[in-house]
């Protein structure tokens, strides 16, 4: 008889599935593919405190976990697999665990240096106890091989996929804005780091340009507050536009001249990878991935939280049309190269099917 496990995968994620964020995101389209492809996926919700579980959220998810049945394939995201290794290391001789690592907890930014070490040293144990590991980007990759002592042979890249504009469409529309679009997407936390374009946005404030910044301004309301003040400060409210959340950012990129997203670190940025299929030239930041996605032939990357680069690169493709046209180009040429959803599933599925039993 069939096993009736084989073909159900359980994935444990945190929190509200419908944030809008990557990695959300990147869950989101991860369960409708593989559903799609014929797997049966059991989401199991856990509590929105990680990756700073108090005792509580810890006990409704060792409750969970022990709910399960003996064998059940689990894959949990790594926003609480780093912050459990107590109950991923019990369960894992019983359960098919398998880490979704979108980027090392502590490696996020704004942490004092106890939370960093405590979870830099939670996950170096968590990591420990699952079959494998998928991370989205081969910087993530080398990260925990690098850092966190994992075998290169435990871990699978799957890339976030794509998606495409119409076959019979470029991307991109006709604006009725006259002055150069600047677009920035991304949660208003401190690593995605808006405050540092907003100061190098001041120091090019002789040149015509607009900027809407698109992201979720309640996940660190302190910061989100903190942006809003910085731009009241530097006289520039009548030029940035801080839009909070949107569920359909399509239309931003349709709008825009330029993408500008100034994060410290990302495990992958999906964000760049969508403005390379929108031919928007990228000025970005060294950080993580973020070279890996954004090649130089379609954006100026500059040292994270250096203000003066990033103006300098913004300036140059506001004075510099041809310059912008080249990125463009080539920009759109290469995102139209990544992967589709589908191909991201497919290798996920492949190696999920290891581990069926």
């Amino acid at each position: 008889m069939d096993d009736p496990l084989s073909d159900r995968l359980v994935f444990a994620i945190p929190g509200d599935l419908s944030t809008p964020s990557g990695g959300y995101g990147y869950d989101r389209r991860l369960i409708e593919e593989l559903r799609e492809a014929g797997w049966q996926v059991d989401h199991l919700a856990l509590p929105a405190d990680f990756p700073f579980p108090d005792e509580r959220a810890l006990e409704e998810t060792r409750a969970a976990f022990a709910e399960l049945p003996d064998n059940a394939l689990v894959l949990i995201d790594g926003l609480a697999f780093g912050a459990m290794p107590d109950i991923a290391l019990a369960e894992c001789e019983r359960l098919r665990l398998v880490a979704l690592i979108h980027h090392p907890l502590g490696f996020e930014a704004g942490l004092d240096a106890v939370s960093r070490d405590r979870l830099l040293a939670s996950e170096r144990r968590a990591l420990t106890a699952p079959l494998a590991i998928v991370v989205t980007s081969p910087a993530t990759k080398r990260t925990l091989v690098e850092e966190f002592g994992v075998s290169e042979t435990d871990v699978t890249v799957a890339l976030p996929g794509t998606r495409k504009p119409a076959a019979d469409s470029d991307g991109r529309r006709e604006r009725e804005v006259a002055d150069p679009h600047i677009l920035a997407i991304g949660t208003i936390i401190e690593r995605k780091d808006h405050a540092t374009l907003v100061k190098a946005l001041a120091q090019i404030a002789d040149r015509a340009w607009c900027c809407t910044i698109v992201g979720n301004d309640q996940a660190e309301p302190e910061t989100a507050n903190a942006l809003r003040d910085l731009v009241d400060t530097l006289g520039l409210a009548d030029r940035i536009l801080i839009h909070g959340a949107a569920v359909d950012v399509e239309s931003f990129y349709r709008q825009a001249d330029i993408f500008a997203l100034a994060s410290r670190y990302e495990g992958y940025g999906m964000v760049f990878a969508e403005a390379l299929v929108h031919g928007l030239p990228i000025v970005a930041c060294r950080g993580g991935a973020i070279p890996d996605v954004v090649p130089e032939s379609a954006g100026i990357l500059v040292e994270p939280g250096d203000v003066d680069a990033f103006a300098d690169a913004l300036r140059s493709l506001l004075d510099e049309p041809e310059r912008r046209a080249q990125l463009s180009a080539s920009g759109r040429a290469e995102g139209m190269r990544l992967p589709d959803w589908s191909d991201t599933a497919r290798i996920v599925a492949d190696l999920l099917k290891e581990f069926r039993r």
